[in-house]
């Protein structure tokens, strides 16, 4: 079982900056994050596959948000940049067993509890 736990969520400014960390028990293959706001659905954020070579993100993130990870792949990282107040939500970290970077989280075997971030206006 991988238990995943993500820390650095907090409140900032828009156009501020905020890292966001998820540190997984065993090296997994696929890590990726997640995010959902109040009121809305999950929605893919990024996601790293396993040598850390390839990676995805949503069109609403792309250029400001940057995703790696460590050369144990134990810890994954999201840099964000440049936040918007729609930005705010909980952002899960995920992690699958599986070499394919999906942007369903039906494909993702292990979640985290979530961080908090909010962004004001």
């Amino acid at each position: 079982q991988v238990q995943l736990v993500e820390s650095g969520g907090g409140l900032v400014q828009a156009g501020g900056s905020l890292r966001i960390s998820c540190a997984a028990s065993i090296r997994t293959v696929t890590m990726g994050w997640f995010r959902q706001a109040p009121g809305k659905e999950r929605e893919f954020v990024a996601a790293i596959s396993w040598s850390g070579d390839n990676t995805a993100y949503a069109n609403s993130v792309k250029g400001r948000f940057t995703i790696s990870r460590d050369n144990a792949k134990i810890t994954m990282i999201l840099q964000m940049n440049s936040l918007k107040p729609e930005d705010t939500a909980v952002y899960y970290c995920a992690a699958s067993t599986v070499d394919r970077l999906s942007q369903s989280d039906r494909y993702y075997d292990y979640w985290g509890q979530g961080t908090q971030v909010t962004v004001s206006s």
